[in-house]
C-alpha cells in the first residue's frame, strides 16, 4: 500500500503539472487568437471604408449621368429655340433651360462633395493600410514567439503524460477510479499531505488517531473534512 500512495502523490504532481502547463498553453493561444482578432478587425475596417468609397465612387457616376443629360437637354433646348414662333413658347423653353441649369448648379456642387469624400476615404483607406501592414509585422513577430512558448509548453505536456502513464501501471483500477472522482469534485487535488496534524486540503485539523495512522502508511485514508486522500510524504518517499 505504501507504494500505492508513493505513486498516487507521484501522480498527483503530475496531474498537477500538467494541469498548470495545460492552462498556461490555453493562455498563450488565448493570446495568439486575440491576435488574430485583432488583425481581422483592422481588416474589417478597411474593408468597410473600401466599400463605402465604392458606393460613393457609385453615386459620383450617377451624378455625372445626370449632369450629362442635363447638358443634353440644355443643347437640345436652346436649339429649340431657334424654330420657336410664339413668345408663350419661348417663356416655357426658356425656364426649362433655367431650371436645367440650375439643376447643373446643384449636381456639379454635389459632384464636388462627392470627389472631397472620395479623396477623404482615399487618404483614410491608404493610412489603415499602413497602419495593417505594420500590425501584421509586429502580430507575426509575436505570435512566432507565442508559439515558440506553446511548442516548449507541449513538449513539456508530452513528457509528463509518459510519466503519467507509466504511473497508472502500478495503482489499482479500484484507487484510479477514486483518485479520478476526488479530481472532479476538488478542483484538480485528490491527494494532499497531512502534516503536524492537519490536513493541508483544507487546512482541518485531524483527529489524533486518524493522524497516527497515516504514518504506517498502510491504507487509502481520506480527510473527514474535505474527503481527499491523506498522505505523509516523507513516510511514502523514505519507505
Amino acid at each position: 500500500m505504501r507504494n500505492n500512495l508513493k505513486a498516487l502523490y507521484e501522480l498527483q504532481e503530475i496531474d498537477l503539472r500538467i494541469d498548470g502547463l495545460d492552462g498556461e498553453r490555453g493562455q498563450l493561444l488565448a493570446e495568439v487568437e486575440a491576435l488574430d482578432a485583432k488583425l481581422a478587425e483592422a481588416r474589417e475596417k478597411i474593408a468597410a471604408r473600401q466599400q463605402e468609397s465604392q458606393g460613393v465612387e457609385t453615386e459620383k457616376g450617377t451624378l455625372e449621368e445626370n449632369l450629362a443629360s442635363e447638358n443634353e437637354n440644355i443643347v437640345r433646348s436652346e436649339s429649340h429655340l431657334k424654330e420657336i414662333k410664339t413668345q408663350k413658347e419661348y417663356q416655357a423653353v426658356s425656364k426649362e433651360i433655367t431650371g436645367a441649369k440650375k439643376q447643373i448648379t446643384e449636381l456639379e456642387e454635389q459632384i464636388l462633395q462627392k470627389i472631397n469624400l472620395l479623396e477623404e476615404l482615399s487618404g483614410d483607406i491608404a493610412k489603415k493600410e499602413a497602419d495593417l501592414s505594420e500590425l501584421e509585422q509586429n502580430v507575426s513577430v509575436q505570435q512566432a514567439e507565442l508559439r515558440t512558448k506553446v511548442d516548449a509548453l507541449e513538449s513539456g505536456i508530452k513528457s509528463d503524460v509518459a510519466n503519467r502513464e507509466q504511473t497508472l501501471k502500478g495503482l489499482p483500477a479500484s484507487v484510479l477510479k477514486r483518485y479520478a472522482k476526488l479530481r472532479e469534485s476538488r478542483r484538480g487535488v485528490a491527494v494532499v499531505e497531512a502534516k503536524d496534524g492537519n490536513c493541508m486540503g483544507c487546512n482541518m485539523h485531524l483527529p489524533p488517531q486518524l493522524y497516527n495512522t497515516l504514518f504506517r502508511a498502510d491504507d487509502v485514508i481520506t480527510c473527514p473534512h474535505c474527503q481527499r486522500i491523506l498522505v505523509m510524504r516523507q513516510e511514502i518517499m523514505e519507505g
